[in-house]
Parts: structure tokens; C-alpha cells; sequence
């Protein structure tokens, strides 16, 4: 998002607990342009200030506990950061003078075990997770803030998506980075659970290009952002494992214990209302985006074997 807005010209100011990691994390990418300020979101005072002394244009808010197994850890930390930090910034967001549009990164863990498939906007709700639960709470904060007090704010009801900057504890990129590693000689094999589970993947470059979108739009709305397409994580594994050269199921081994329980019914997403009122449509595709990932995580490792004086 940050290199997206950066490319129209914005001034951006990203927010982060800690700013000093993160710009050693992002060095190299569109960050020396970027400010980077320390707020709390658990802290009303600090989000009220920081927008009374920025006076955005547009807020995109990313912030959230996000891993798999964290989505049923630490319930109350969740409800805070995912849930009433939104609370908060709406808050500030009524208080200020200027009129500043806000777009909220929901999720489609809010339609958990929905009873149709595919969800659209107005599937029914049915969390499965408190990580759904609070966004859910978020995206009706949201929506009420729409109807009291005029507030430009949109909810992007987000199906997964991915890119080279996932971290490793996901499917996607636990994937792709051991196809790399194998390839390099540096792994031998990997270990997954339900190879036949299946999801909407879309790219993040694509995610944040329909939430730009909606801020530009001349009246707010929710808006489901998905491929429509769902694949297997098995799919996955062959196109991370054959643009290496290696048969995927030589390498990849299940483990029972590390299974999930399955979806009562498939988490696709139909994303017409942004295809018709927004003009948006994933550009990347599933295969692009696996292949890219892999590429950027075998450019890491042999720049690190470079360094070191050797490489395969």
C-alpha cells in the first residue's frame, strides 16, 4: 500500500509499535520515503493525537494479530487491536474537522462456517475465531459510523492474499520457502498438514489496489475482495516445486496432528460489487504469484551464500 500511494504522489505515514525494527526490516524498498511514527492502538489519546497533528486525507488501517493458530490465541488482545482500535480511529476520525476517508482491512474469517458459498456482501456472518469475531465487531463499527455521523468509511472484506513480504509461519510462503531451500540444498524435505484444503488466494498488490479504489469512489461502501477462484494447497506445492525442477512429492510429507479442522463449506469470495462500482479485477494470478515468491526467496538465499563465498 505504502509503495502504491507512494506512487501517486501521496505523503505517507505508516504507524508500527516499534519503528525502528521495521524500517531494518523494509530497508531497500519505498521506506526511506515513508514516515514511520510510534503509536499505540490501544491508546485512544495517541490515535486522537497523531491524527489531530497529521490531519490525513485517507487512513488505511492493516493493523491485527494475523497468524493461523493465533486466530483462537490470546482473545483479548484480539478484541482490542482488532477490534476497538477501530473503534478508536473512527472516534478521532468523527472528532476531526477535516473530512478523512478510512478504509479498514476486514477479512473473510468473519464468514466462517457461512452457509452458502460463494460469500458476497451480503452473505450472512458467522465467525468461527475471535480474530473473526473482532473484525466482524470492526466492520460493524464501521458501517454504523457510515449511517450516524456520515463518516466516508468502507470495509474490504479481504480473502487471502499473498506476496514475496508473507512471513514464513503461513502455508503460502512455508511453501515456496522450502522449495527454494531444497532446491539450494539446504532442506530436505517439508512437513504439511491437509494438502487438499483449499483457498481463495489473490495477490496483496492486487488487495491494496481495490482498497485505494474504494477511498477514490464517490460514496463509501463494503466491498468483498476476492479472485472467485479457490486452489489446493497441493496445487501449490507442484507450481512452488516444479519451477525448481523438483517433484513436490518426493519432498512433502503430511503430518495428521497438523491439520485444521475443514471448512463446513468453501471460503470463495464473489467480488461483482468491486468489478461494477470500483472497475477493479485481480491482475496477478495464482501461478504468477506462487512462482514470484518462490524467485524472491531463492534471490534472498543465494544472496545470502553469495556473502558468504559460496553459492549453488
Amino acid at each position: 500500500m505504502a509503495e502504491l500511494l507512494r506512487s501517486k504522489g501521496y505523503r505517507v505515514i505508516g504507524t508500527s509499535r516499534n519503528p525502528q525494527i521495521l524500517r531494518q526490516r523494509l530497508m531497500g524498498q519505498c521506506w526511506d520515503a515513508v514516515e514511520l511514527v510510534e503509536v499505540d492502538l490501544r491508546s485512544t489519546e495517541a490515535i486522537a493525537e497523531l491524527i489531530s497533528r497529521v490531519e490525513p486525507d485517507e487512513i488505511y488501517n492493516f493493523a491485527a494479530f494475523s497468524t493461523g493458530s493465533g486466530m483462537y490465541d490470546q482473545p483479548v488482545a484480539i478484541g482490542d487491536v482488532n477490534g476497538l482500535a477501530v473503534a478508536r480511529i473512527l472516534d478521532a476520525v468523527q472528532d476531526s474537522p477535516k473530512a478523512i476517508r478510512f478504509c479498514q482491512a476486514s477479512s473473510s474469517e468473519m464468514f466462517g462456517a457461512a452457509g452458502v458459498s460463494p460469500q458476497n456482501e451480503a452473505t450472512a456472518f458467522a465467525p468461527r475465531s475471535p480474530y473473526g469475531a473482532a473484525k466482524l465487531f470492526a466492520h460493524n463499527l464501521i458501517g454504523i459510523s457510515r449511517q450516524r455521523h456520515g463518516t466516508f468509511a468502507c470495509s474490504a472484506i479481504l480473502f487471502n492474499h499473498e506476496s514475496p513480504r508473507r512471513a514464513t509461519d503461513f502455508v503460502t510462503r512455508k511453501i515456496t520457502h522450502a522449495a527454494a531451500a531444497i532446491h539450494m540444498g539446504t532442506a530436505v524435505d517439508l512437513v504439511l498438514g491437509d494438502l487438499e484444503a483449499r483457498r481463495d488466494w489473490g495477490h496483496a498488490q492486487d488487495v491494496v489496489d481495490a482498497m485505494w479504489r474504494m477511498l477514490q469512489a464517490a460514496h463509501a461502501d463494503d466491498y468483498v475482495v476476492a479472485t472467485g477462484q479457490t486452489h489446493s494447497v497441493a496445487e501449490l506445492c507442484k507450481i512452488a516445486f516444479d519451477h525448481v525442477g523438483l517433484d513436490w512429492t518426493r519432498h512433502v510429507r503430511t503430518d495428521a496432528t497438523l491439520k485444521r479442522v475443514p471448512d463446513s463449506i468453501q471460503l470463495v469470495g464473489d467480488a461483482t460489487r468491486a468489478k461494477e462500482k470500483l472497475g477493479w479485477a485481480p491482475s496477478i494470478t495464482f501461478e504468477v504469484m506462487i512462482k514470484e515468491m518462490v524467485d524472491a526467496d531463492l534471490f534472498d538465499m543465494q544472496s545470502i551464500s553469495a556473502s558468504k563465498g559460496f553459492i549453488k
